[in-house]
């Protein structure tokens, strides 16, 4: 009875039959028209700009318009690989410069890979007074130089034989260390970012636009609205 009843309650064997299939892997991508040039790595910047000899270094206003507004004309990358682009306004320093020329030196490879600068050297001077001076007295001395940057500049680029995901670690890491929002992006981010804007702006459903309600003194806005509202719609703040 107790064999009968093994018998009748045993769990039936399973069977495991491995079963071959055909995976498909897409084929890697093609870098043969990529040239690295002769020098893969970024060139050193100057801290101050070339003043030809007994001539004064001038002085100059803050134009804080440089930083204002959308970059128009450095805004695509060249060679349709990778960057740095910035999201915001703002000035970089020679110690930028440098920061961002060690970091890429040591993490690409130049068998394979290269970078090039998109900004120009410090070239706009910043003057500053010594600690402790009383008002007055004109204008301060020099102390440094800077670059100015618009929103959607493009600071640098790195491309070679390599994908993104190779570059995509420190160039996050460089642009966290920027004075200003910036972000690591690729040719195909920056152009599907262009049109999520231009979709979003064709298929908007909301009828009380900044522009509307600019145009209509909502709130009676035009009391402390300034000249760039107007101009950039209260985008680049």
């Amino acid at each position: 009875m107790n064999l009968q009843k093994l018998i009748l309650f045993r769990a039936p064997s399973v069977h495991i039959l491995q079963s071959c299939g055909m995976k498909h892997f897409p084929p890697p991508p093609n870098y043969d028209h990529i040239q690295i040039p002769e020098r893969p790595k970024l060139r050193f910047m100057d801290k101050v700009p070339f003043i030809p000899p007994g001539t004064k270094a001038p002085k100059m206003q803050k134009k804080l318009r440089l930083m204002r507004g959308p970059e128009t004309v450095h805004n695509f990358l060249i060679h349709q690989q990778y960057g740095i682009v910035a999201l915001g306004g703002g000035r970089l320093k020679w110690p930028h410069f440098e920061m961002m020329r060690l970091a890429i030196g040591r993490k690409i490879d130049p068998d394979r890979m290269f970078a090039i600068w998109r900004v120009d050297a410090p070239w706009q001077p910043v003057t500053k007074k010594g600690q402790g001076q009383r008002m007055g007295g004109g204008k301060g001395a020099i102390d440094h130089y800077v670059t100015p940057i618009k929103a959607g500049r493009v600071i640098l680029e790195v491309g070679g034989k390599c994908e993104f995901e190779e570059v995509k670690g420190f160039l996050h890491d460089i642009a966290m260390k920027m004075p200003f929002q910036a972000m690591a992006v690729s040719h195909e981010m920056l152009k599907e970012r262009k049109e999520k804007e231009k979709w979003e702006e064709e298929n908007n459903q909301n009828y009380y636009t900044m522009k509307y309600c600019m145009q209509n003194n909502m709130g009676g806005c035009h009391k402390w609205m300034s000249p760039f509202d107007y101009k950039f719609l209260g985008k680049y703040l």
